[in-house]
C-alpha cells in the first residue's frame, strides 16, 4: 500500500477553496491536460507543505498512451507554460539535480544533456549568435559523490554566471502510481532536494540563490509502507524518455525563435 508522501501541489489541495488561501484550475491545451494551483496565503501554505506561489501541473497521460504527435504537443504545452514563468531576457542557468547513477534519480543530469547550451557563443561571438538566449548548464551530482551540497555548487555557478533566474529540474515523488513519468509541476517556489523521499538538502530557491528560481520536476517513484519506494517496471527507458520531453520544452521556452527540428538538429 503506497503512503500519502508526494511533492505534487495537485495531490495535496483536496477540497481546499478560495476561501481557505488556494485557488484550483482546470484546463486543456492542445488535447493535453493542465491544472493549476495557487497557494495565496501562508496559512495555507503551512497546512499544505508547501510554499506560498504557483504550481502548474502538465498531464503526459496522452504521451504515455502513445498517441499521435502526443511528444510535440506536450512539449509545446509545458514550453508555453514555462514562458510564462521566465523573465524577460537575460541568461537563464539550467540545474539538473539528482544522481546519474541511481536510474529513478537522473531526470536533472539527463535533462541537462539535452539543453542547448549558448552561454559561451553568446558571450565570444555576439555577432553570430546574439539571437539567442544565454544559457548555461549545471548537473552538480550529489553531497555523498561531490562532498559539497548541490545547492553550493549552484549558488557558486550563479556568482559566475550572474543569471536573470535559474530553472531547477529533479525528480519527484508521488502519491499516485499512475503519475509517475506522467506528470511535470512547474512553481515558481524553487525546490528542496530530495524533501520528496525524506532526504532534505540546502533548498534552491530565490532566498537562497539571490535570483527566482522555477522548479521543474517529474515523479519517479512512489513511497509504500516501510519505506520502500517503488517505480514503474521500466523506469530506464521511460526518465530517459522524460528527460528528452522536459530539456525539449526548456530548449523551446528559452529559445522561441528556433523549431524542435532546429533544436533536435542542434542538441543530438
Amino acid at each position: 500500500m503506497l503512503t500519502g508522501r508526494t511533492d505534487l501541489a495537485v495531490e495535496t489541495v483536496g477540497d481546499l477553496t478560495h476561501a481557505d488561501g488556494v485557488g484550483h484550475f482546470e484546463r486543456e491545451e492542445d488535447g493535453v491536460p493542465v491544472t493549476e494551483v495557487e497557494i495565496q496565503t501562508q496559512g495555507a501554505a503551512e497546512r499544505l507543505g508547501k510554499g506560498v506561489g504557483r504550481y502548474v501541473t502538465v498531464d503526459l497521460g496522452p504521451v504515455r498512451r502513445r498517441e499521435t504527435t502526443a511528444f510535440r504537443r506536450s512539449a509545446q504545452v509545458l514550453a508555453k507554460e514555462l514562458a510564462k514563468l521566465l523573465p524577460q531576457g537575460g541568461t537563464v542557468l539550467v540545474v539538473g539535480l539528482g544522481n546519474r547513477s541511481m536510474t529513478p534519480d537522473r531526470l536533472g543530469p539527463l535533462c541537462c544533456d539535452h539543453i542547448l547550451v549558448t552561454h559561451h557563443l553568446v558571450k565570444n561571438q555576439p555577432g553570430e549568435f546574439g539571437g539567442f538566449r544565454a544559457v548555461a548548464a549545471l548537473a552538480p551530482g550529489v553531497l555523498a559523490n561531490t562532498g559539497v551540497e548541490s545547492a553550493q555548487v549552484a549558488e557558486a555557478m550563479v556568482g559566475r554566471v550572474r543569471p536573470a533566474c535559474v530553472i531547477a529540474v529533479d525528480a519527484l515523488a508521488a502519491s499516485d502510481m499512475e503519475r509517475l513519468c506522467a506528470t511535470v509541476q512547474l512553481t515558481d517556489t524553487g525546490i528542496s532536494p530530495g524533501s520528496g523521499v525524506g532526504n532534505h538538502r540546502s533548498g534552491l530557491t530565490e532566498q537562497a540563490l539571490g535570483v527566482p528560481v522555477i522548479a521543474l520536476g517529474m515523479p519517479t517513484v512512489a513511497e509504500a509502507h516501510g519505506g520502500r519506494f517503488v517505480t514503474p517496471r521500466d523506469i530506464d527507458v521511460q526518465v530517459a524518455q522524460c528527460a528528452k520531453l522536459v530539456a525539449c520544452a526548456i530548449n523551446l521556452a528559452l529559445q522561441p525563435g528556433l523549431t524542435m527540428e532546429d533544436l533536435e538538429a542542434l542538441t543530438e
